[in-house]
């Protein structure tokens, strides 16, 4: 049940009957941007329509006159109690006492199902986050994007879209190497040798001697018998298997698994990159030219010579990318063409890119290689970036890792607080802004730690239940029309917005939404809490009032419901004590 769905369709019924009445056609009515949603101000009403103010001028006709009418139509639905109009032309419903039990039914109906939905019906996303480069552990600046992937792609299935978790592995470039002469390194350290500092441009961290010590029990110093090309890859290849598990292990520890790990060598080994340009080709969006100079830093491709360039500024990006360097090798660009394609050819309606606030960049080419690839329209690209996360431990800066060499591994910020803390945490702020995540301040118990606050909300209705049984208070038919309290009011009406803010998260890419909302669920769950232990009669075992009880306790199943559904989203596990 969506509440504020039903509703939109009455606006939009009456509406047309509003135009009917004015012989004008409902065909050249323009219905999407009609809303139907809380109001700002809960003491307006229940739900607010702008029907008025968006239509006004298909009805030639002043905002408040068009109210006026569709207000007259909309006062005679049985479920509406009241209809004024405030401002400029808004609507607002207040509902009839009877619709609020039939939404804590759907809530008890519907269970694990309530704020599910068939928006995206059934159209394929692809969701490509993390996707660092696999020279060495999971770090901190990695955590907050891997979360926000993860989080955004389960909203994304709990809205109907058939969706792929993928993170794409940087294994063609030139840091590869760097790892496996780091990691040659700490092979010769196994065999004995002393091997002193890590020489500049190479990886320092401790992270690498287990792949060393691997190294030296497999082939002994065979290797070093070897020249370097023909060391290097036997090397490249053991480091990259063990890094990648490594990381596998990471993200297992957020509780993050995705099902496609997609090679970038493997574009280029299967001739997939040279088969996307002549794609390009054929299409008449490549050519031989030159770029100007660059403004401000230079980026790495560019060469100042004549050289294979995509028309990415026919397709609105700022500049044509190149896709050869001078000594005819593939550009790193040329390979996003490549791994472009290969999505495209997969079948996905939505290509999702999950990055960090330095690619920036990237938004315009990634649009204009699909609109090149698939047509304009065709596939829609939707890129979310991510700001940096800064760690603190009471107000002071947490320092470096020594393990990692550079940086605090996310394995450090995992073990030490707990994988539904850090989650939580980073989907508690919008991606596009900068978070601070302080170990001190997550693990309090007080009302602004937000995920203990949250958590706190859930594990009481499970205390609740848990006394409830032991004092013999068996689930019966739940009579609603009992709950009477406007505090108990308030949190009927937040539970039903639920399923619409689940639609538009979903819809607007931005779970920290959910996040937002679990916390006022809460807040409101704690007030009629607190509420009872000043009014006795507000509590939800009152021994004297068996009927009452097992309504206020079905009332408690619906929001446990809400709380533990909206957590799943989250990727959070409903703690049910603490």
């Amino acid at each position: 049940m969506n509440l504020f769905a039903e509703f939109l369709q009455v606006v939009r019924d009456a509406v047309s009957a509003v135009a009917a009445e004015q012989g004008l056609s409902t065909t050249s009515l323009d219905f999407s941007r009609v809303t139907a949603e809380p109001p700002r101000d809960a003491a307006h009403g229940d739900i607010s329509t702008n029907a008025a103010m968006v239509l006004n001028k298909s009805f030639g006709k002043p905002p408040r006159v068009l109210a006026e009418a569709i207000a007259a139509r909309l006062s005679s639905h049985p479920d509406i109690a009241g209809v004024t109009i405030a401002g400029p032309g808004f609507i607002n419903l207040k509902m009839h006492a009877h619709v609020w039990p039939r939404v804590l039914d759907a809530v008890l109906a519907e269970g694990d199902a309530y704020g599910q939905s068939s928006l995206g019906g059934g159209r394929k996303a692809n969701v490509e986050y993390v996707s660092a480069n696999p020279t060495g552990p999971l770090h901190v600046g990695h955590v907050r994007g891997a979360v926000f992937g993860d989080a955004l792609a389960q909203l994304l299935v709990e809205s109907g879209y058939e969706v792929t978790r993928e993170y794409y592995i940087n294994d063609a470039g030139a840091q590869v190497d760097v790892l496996a002469r780091s990691a040659y390194l700490r092979y010769l350290e196994a065999l004995g040798e002393t091997i002193g500092e890590i020489p500049p441009g190479l990886y320092p961290g401790d992270y690498l001697k287990p792949v060393g010590a691997a190294l030296a029990q497999e082939y002994g110093p065979a290797l070093k018998r070897m020249a370097e090309d023909q060391w290097l890859p036997v090397v490249r290849a053991r480091s990259m298997e063990m890094m990648m598990a490594l990381i596998r292990e990471d993200l297992a520890a957020l509780n993050i698994r995705q099902e496609v790990f997609f090679s970038e060598k493997s574009l280029h080994d299967s001739g997939e990159v040279a088969a996307a340009i002549a794609d390009l080709r054929a299409k008449g969006t490549v050519y031989q030219g030159t770029l100007p100079p660059p403004k401000g830093e230079v980026p790495e491709d560019w060469e100042d010579r004549e050289q294979t360039l995509f028309r990415a500024t026919d397709f609105g990006d700022d500049i044509d990318r190149p896709l050869l360097k001078s000594d005819g090798s593939y550009t790193y660009f040329a390979s996003d063409v490549a791994y472009s394609r290969n999505k495209i050819s997969r079948g996905f309606n939505e290509l999702i890119y999950v990055l960090g606030a330095d690619h920036g960049g990237y938004v315009k080419r990634l649009e204009a290689v699909a609109a090149a690839l698939a047509g304009r329209g065709s596939v829609d690209v939707i890129v979310r970036l991510c700001q940096l996360v800064k760690l603190y431990r009471a107000g002071e800066p947490v320092r470096m890792s020594k393990r990692a060499g550079e940086f605090v591994t996310l394995r450090e910020v995992v073990d030490e607080v707990g994988p539904d803390v850090v989650r939580f945490m980073m989907l508690f702020r919008k991606n596009e802004a900068p978070l601070d995540f302080d170990f001190a301040k997550v693990t309090e118990q007080s009302k602004d730690n937000p995920v203990f606050y949250v958590q706190y909300a859930h594990a009481r209705t499970c205390s609740v239940m848990r006394n409830a049984a032991e004092e013999g208070f068996a689930p019966e038919t739940p009579d609603f029309n009992l709950l009477t309290d406007e505090a108990e009011l308030g949190l009927i009406r937040r539970l039903a917005e639920f399923p619409r803010l689940v639609e538009a998260a979903a819809q607007a890419h931005e779970p920290h939404r959910v996040a937002f909302y679990l916390f006022d669920l809460a807040g409101d769950f704690h007030a009629l809490w607190n509420k009872g232990k000043d009014s006795p009669h507000l509590r939800f075992i009152l021994k004297e009032h068996v009927k009452l009880t097992t309504t206020r306790l079905a009332f408690l199943g619906a929001i446990r419901y809400v709380l533990g559904n909206g957590l799943r989203i989250l990727g959070v596990r409903p703690a049910e004590e603490m």
